[in-house]
C-alpha cells in the first residue's frame, strides 16, 4: 500500500510545525525568565546579597604584606 504524495507532504509540514512551536515555546520561556530577572533586579540582588559577602569574606581573610611597615627609603622613587 502506497500513500498519496499529499499525506507525505502533510506529515513533513506537521513535523516542521511541531519543531517550530517547540523552539518558540523554549524562546518564550527564556524571554519570560529574563524579563523577570530584569523587572525584579534579581541580578543586582544576587550580587549584593550573595556574591559580595562571599567575596568580602574571601578577600578580607587573605594574607597581605603590610605596606606601612616598609621603611620610606626602600620604596620606589617616582621619577
Amino acid at each position: 500500500m502506497t500513500e498519496p504524495a499529499g499525506n507525505k507532504r502533510e506529515f513533513i509540514m506537521n513535523k516542521i510545525l511541531k519543531v517550530f512551536f517547540k523552539i518558540f515555546r523554549i524562546a518564550a520561556l527564556i524571554y519570560g525568565i529574563l524579563f523577570a530577572v530584569f523587572y525584579f533586579d534579581l541580578d543586582g540582588k544576587f550580587l549584593f546579597y550573595i556574591w559580595e559577602p562571599l567575596m568580602v569574606k574571601r578577600y578580607d581573610n587573605m594574607k597581605r604584606p603590610d605596606a606601612t611597615a616598609m621603611p620610606y627609603s626602600m620604596k620606589e622613587s617616582v621619577e
